[in-house]
């Protein structure tokens, strides 16, 4: 969906909201999220940190133009990473797995994405209140600098997707091993006693 330069961003959110089924609000006080990986529902709970995240990743979605599929969650993910979460902890952590599952999807999207992250601002250094929401949407995207390109590659920018790459593989086996640590422990427990 395309979002007008002139259209005010509360109308633009508005109309993202009822085209992707979230509700009036957003779903922001629900206390569960429900994400569709194909076929198979999952559901997670909607956390003080995710809620206080979401608002802004939503307006991203509306600035960028980035989709709500699962190859567009993941560019919009690769794009907050590079363009940095401040001190949105929910953010680091969903972008990482959105990015990460999207270098299967569509590497070379989040590969585009990461760089236009690295060239752009986003909202998640502003404070919630400073966010005008009657403005139009071609203001706020050239404030954040979206409306400039920034998707051409520069030297460094390879080097600094296979960081992020690599700190990504090390943080999803880190968060395997924990997962599975208990049920190895459980094991070896009965084992040991049978």
């Amino acid at each position: 969906m395309r979002y007008r330069d002139e259209e005010r961003l509360i109308d633009a959110r508005a109309r993202y909201f009822r085209a992707n089924e979230f509700g009036d609000d957003g779903g922001y006080q629900a206390r569960w999220v429900k994400v569709e990986l194909g076929p198979i529902p999952f559901w997670f709970p909607n956390t003080e940190g995710r809620r206080r995240a979401v608002r802004y990743h939503d307006l991203h979605h509306v600035l960028t133009g980035y989709d709500t599929d699962l190859a567009g969650e993941a560019e919009i993910g690769a794009w907050e990473l590079a363009s940095g979460c401040a001190d949105h902890w929910a953010a680091w952590y969903l972008n990482a797995v959105a990015f990460f599952a999207g270098l299967f999807l569509a590497p070379r999207r989040i590969f585009r994405a990461f760089v236009r992250g690295r060239r752009t601002r986003n909202l998640y250094r502003e404070p919630w209140q400073a966010i005008r929401l009657e403005d139009p949407v071609g203001a706020w995207r050239q404030r954040l600098g979206l409306d400039l390109g920034g998707d051409r590659r520069r030297p460094g920018d390879a080097l600094c997707f296979v960081g992020f790459v690599t700190v990504g593989l090390l943080g999803w086996a880190v968060n395997s091993l924990l997962f599975l640590l208990p049920f190895v422990l459980l094991l070896w427990g009965l084992s040991s006693v049978l």
